[in-house]
């Protein structure tokens, strides 16, 4: 299965935010820090005049090719802060999940 870059890092900024938000007013919080993501990615480009280049984040352990396309590890850090106060890194919380380390 392929997503595409811009939709897996709008799905984890959406995550992160509940995470922040359910934290809010908890004893304890956790400042995050740089986030890291190692991912495999295909690059596609259409042929034809206006075309953009598109990243598709695939699944890990896949073939080295996917379709006609080879695909690249590539490793992003992100290092998040809340708008209007960059100077401080956001803090989340929430519950304990069982097995969570």
């Amino acid at each position: 299965m392929a997503v595409e870059l811009a939709e897996l890092i709008e799905q984890l900024r959406a995550e992160l935010t509940v995470a922040m938000r359910a934290g809010e007013g908890a004893d304890l919080r956790f400042e995050i820090g740089p986030v890291e993501l190692e991912l495999s990615v295909a690059v596609d480009k259409e042929a034809k005049p206006g075309a953009k280049i598109k990243f598709w984040v695939v699944e890990l352990g896949a073939d080295v090719k996917t379709a006609s396309h080879a695909t690249q590890r590539m490793t992003l850090i992100l290092d998040p802060r809340r708008a209007g106060d960059e100077d401080r890194r956001p803090l989340i919380s929430g519950s304990e999940e069982v097995g969570e380390r």
